[in-house]
């Protein structure tokens, strides 16, 4: 059971369901089981969107480690992803991000876990 992790040795990975959005897995409930959270870095590329999804189960907390885009909440509207920004989507919120204007790279956790 992992104690410490070396995010940049981790591998990318394609997204299972965003067609090029890259994702490092650092923590998911297949490691550590169904009570887990699932702990991911999402690398989307300029022009890239991760269109209007929800997760039904889960609260989604974004954490901005690098670049800018828009992202889009149900019933909040548009907000500003940048460096240092912090979001959380409540479980069963549609949400959406677009308008990457420089490479974003996301800290994401989702609890409980989805994958």
């Amino acid at each position: 059971m992992g104690i410490l992790f070396d995010v940049k040795a981790l591998p990318w990975e394609n997204h299972p369901a965003i067609k090029g959005v890259s994702i490092k897995k650092i923590i998911t409930t297949g490691q550590f089981g169904k009570n887990s959270p699932s702990i991911i870095v999402v690398k989307i590329p300029v022009g890239v969107e991760a269109p209007e999804h929800v997760h039904e189960e889960s609260e989604d907390i974004l954490s901005i480690l690098e670049g800018n885009a828009t992202m889009w909440i149900d019933g909040i509207g548009n907000l500003k992803l940048q460096e240092n920004v912090v979001v959380r989507v409540p479980r069963g919120t549609k949400h959406r991000i677009f308008d990457v204007t420089d490479e974003l790279l996301i800290y994401d956790v989702f609890s409980p876990g989805i994958m």
